[in-house]
């Protein structure tokens, strides 16, 4: 066996269900769990449709680069969404730029194997430091060593990417970014963006921005900037050593039709697809024509937001008065300061109001004496209105309690 396989940290669920074994919460209350990131709004019927109506294709072979239509649709949702302040679209070429993937999570993971070079001494792969576990598994799967990157309240949970030294990106082969960030919700901006773009240059080492949430955020005039428009507005049209990963799954709550892309530097997608050819994932073709109709449309985008926001504005309002609660900028999570330890706070809040969610220290990591992720929870605001308000209820009675 690989024996990489050995350093694989248990999941976070994983985690949750062992914390929680042996407790028996009330029955007279019902369970309401907002520790998973799985969206519950309906999922577009225009999606729906469109599968339905090429069921018939299921008898083809899909290939790996996808349906030309696709990659159109994604390169003009894209050029659209990010466009530079120059006012004329991103150009993105579907031929060169653009890969369908079945969701995020295995290209995030299978990106790292394709991008590290085993040879050289030391490889490193950076990440956020709460962050979705994929990147950690990736690296250590790849052969390298994680490099974690503290997400501090103090510089708003973005990496401090200036106390990063310069033999540490000499090392580094990947940079794991993610934007709007999970769990925090915090939403890099293109200052940033352009050092980090200046610094892969330098070093000569390959971004990999999860933007799964880029959809979701609060102020209708100020969507979260992305990668490839930093690079543009660079002059980097090419978009080298830049790479994005988009999903359907939050921004049309389709997390079952596992539907995503990766798009930005040609060389690195030429060879992405290479690797991707031999470990057979490409995307169904009734897969593909669903999600050719829902990256045409916004409207049901714009309708996912809207409940976003009354469920932040009524839940915040709640909790706000026992607990500090601050609205992130993008993302449907939030990330609350636990009056106890995270997992006792998730622990005994299971036992006395069946409500479940997540303890920040199992999507974190202790480095130097520090961990970012303990005295905090993730609450996933996915559930219905009335549902994340009772149990924002629940929360509230639960902290004045203790």
């Amino acid at each position: 066996m690989n024996p990489d396989l050995g350093r694989l940290q248990s999941y976070p669920f994983e985690k949750l269900a062992a914390l929680k074994q042996g407790i028996d919460p009330p029955r007279e209350r019902d369970p309401i769990g907002l520790q998973i990131g799985e969206p519950k709004h309906p999922t577009p019927s225009l999606i729906a449709e469109a599968l339905i109506a090429h069921l018939h294709r299921l008898s083809v072979y899909p290939t790996t680069r996808g349906l030309p239509e696709l990659r159109g649709a994604i390169a003009d949702w894209l050029g659209a969404r990010f466009r530079p302040e120059s006012g004329a679209p991103l150009a993105v070429d579907p031929e060169r730029h653009v890969l369908p993937v079945n969701g995020t999570r295995e290209a995030l993971f299978a990106i790292a194997q394709a991008v590290v070079d085993r040879t050289h001494p030391a490889p490193l792969v950076l990440m956020p430091n709460p962050c979705y576990q994929i990147y950690e598994g990736a690296a250590l799967l790849a052969g390298a060593e994680p490099q974690y990157l503290a997400c501090r309240p103090e510089n708003g949970f973005i990496p401090d990417f200036d106390a990063v030294d310069a033999a540490i990106w000499d090392r580094c082969q990947l940079l794991y970014l993610c934007s709007p960030g999970n769990p925090t919700g915090a939403v890099l901006d293109r200052p940033t963006l352009t050092r980090l773009i200046e610094l892969a240059e330098r070093h000569d080492f390959v971004i990999a921005s999860d933007e799964c949430y880029g959809d979701i955020y609060q102020d209708e005039d100020a969507p979260p900037p992305g990668l490839l428009q930093a690079a543009a507005a660079l002059g980097n049209d090419g978009f080298e050593r830049c790479l994005v990963f988009h999903s359907l799954s939050k921004r049309s709550n389709a997390p079952g039709l596992r539907s995503g892309f990766v798009a930005g530097d040609a060389r690195l997608i030429r060879d992405f697809l290479a690797y991707r050819t031999y470990h057979g994932c490409a995307m169904p073709l009734p897969t593909q024509y669903a999600s050719l109709a829902a990256w045409r449309d916004e409207t049901h985008v714009r309708e996912n937001r809207r409940l976003y926001r009354e469920k932040f504005a009524a839940v915040t309002e709640i909790l706000g008065p026992v607990m500090p609660v601050t609205t992130p900028a993008g993302g449907f999570f939030l990330w609350l300061e636990t009056p106890i330890p995270d997992t006792d706070f998730a622990r005994d809040l299971y036992a006395q109001e069946n409500v479940t969610v997540l303890p920040g220290r199992f999507l974190s990591r202790e480095i130097d004496g520090y961990d970012p992720g303990a005295g905090r929870v993730r609450i996933a605001l996915v559930s219905p209105l009335d549902e994340c308000v009772d149990a924002a209820k629940r929360i509230r009675a639960f902290v004045e309690r203790l």
